[in-house]
């Protein structure tokens, strides 16, 4: 009997210490999630995301949905286009575009459209260099001139709402000065400039401000800029359609990749660097420079040779010319190698354009010690040898 109840004692202590590990955990796991939901709150967050299609591209999206909402007939180009455009005399434009960019005919065309009861909503040129010598078409047109870029700095205008407090707008936007306009509604002085005035145009009106940040998609949850949009819109809100004209902004790809997919280019960059790194050639320690050679040939060359003139042996150097320069004769000239004394030197003067008496010379040895006839010698064979 106790050989057979061994076993089931056994796997009864096994299943004892599973139950004991078991019923650990899952203290450890109710002790954790019991800490979590004493220390966190759940709270609810609100986040933008990133705009995506004409929301991404037209600046004017939020208040073409609102006007839309609101009953008015909305329509959107990304240039001006009139004749596509075909707006009705009491129908409204806002032009988001730099006016620059409008040529003359357009220009011409738009104020037409505004005299016969049009009301146009416009801005002046960004900050910078205006060029063109200043001029602006539509700002001539209307008797204003935008101020140049030496006249700009970070001036606000004060902006009031009841109810809101006090705010600030146009602190970015290129004023301008009235030259011979007579607004109906203005906002700014003639010391800093205007920031906005309602032109009257035939019969219609020109609303000219520093910037129309005011409505674009990122202002317009605000009420002072609500509030602003409105009066902008007044002259005929609801007696016509509002055509919105807007640049495309879209995003530099560059900027975009570097912004949205860094988790991509990042590791791959790294792993670019790793490569470098490993493929890089590697430099041990600094060795010293070979030991240079102490003497050239041509140096053991010359001082050889003048070893032997100093002990000498000067009539040997120039037997070791003259064979040279008599060698090559007899390859080139074997007629004059054959002959001997003065036949010899009248053939070798004749052919290599010298006298006689200097091949004698040169071929006769050099009496010892006289520097001059030994080197008179060598100069006058070698000069013969490089000859034939």
């Amino acid at each position: 009997m106790g050989a057979v109840s061994a076993p089931a004692a056994g796997r009864r202590g096994a299943a004892w210490r599973v139950a004991a590990i078991v019923a650990a955990v899952l203290l450890v796991v109710a002790a954790a999630v019991g800490w979590f939901l004493h220390a966190y709150e759940r709270v609810e967050e609100t986040i933008d995301l990133p705009r995506t299609g004409e929301a991404a591209r037209n600046p004017l999206y939020a208040l073409k949905l609102a006007l839309e909402r609101d009953g008015v007939r909305v329509t959107t180009q990304r240039r001006l286009d009139l004749d596509a455009l075909a707006p009705g005399r009491r129908d409204t434009v806002v032009l988001h575009v730099d006016p620059r960019t409008l040529s003359p005919a357009q220009v011409d065309a738009l104020l037409g459209w505004v005299a016969r009861g049009g009301h146009l909503v416009a801005r002046t040129p960004a900050p910078g260099r205006l060029g063109n010598g200043g001029r602006v078409a539509v700002l001539e047109r209307l008797d204003l001139q935008a101020l140049p870029a030496s006249g700009l700095g970070r001036k606000c205008a004060d902006f009031r709402v009841r109810g809101e407090g006090n705010h600030v707008e146009f602190c970015a936007g290129r004023r301008f000065t009235l030259r011979g306009a007579n607004p109906r509604r203005s906002w700014g002085d003639l010391a800093n400039g205007y920031v906005f005035a309602r032109v009257p145009h035939g019969a219609g009106t020109v609303d000219m401000l520093a910037a129309l940040d005011v409505l674009t998609t990122g202002q317009l949850d605000e009420t002072t800029h609500l509030v602003l949009a409105r009066q902008l819109l007044a002259p005929n809100y609801r007696a016509g359609a509002v055509h919105l004209v807007h640049a495309s902004e879209l995003p530099s790809l560059w900027a975009t990749l570097l912004r949205e997919g860094w988790m991509a280019w990042a590791p791959l960059a790294l792993l670019l660097l790793a490569w470098l790194w490993r493929r890089m050639q590697r430099f041990g320690p600094l060795l010293p420079a070979p030991q240079a050679e102490r003497r050239s040939l041509l140096e053991h060359v010359t001082a050889s040779g003048e070893h032997a003139w100093r002990y000498g042996y000067g009539h040997l150097l120039h037997a070791a010319v003259r064979d040279a320069f008599l060698a090559r004769l007899r390859r080139r000239d074997p007629v004059a190698a054959a002959l001997d004394g003065e036949a010899q030197a009248a053939l070798i003067a004749a052919r290599l354009d010298l006298t006689p008496a200097q091949v004698r010379e040169a071929l006769s040895t050099p009496t010892p010690r006289d520097p001059a006839g030994f080197r008179s010698r060598i100069a006058t064979l070698i000069r013969l040898r490089n000859r034939l």
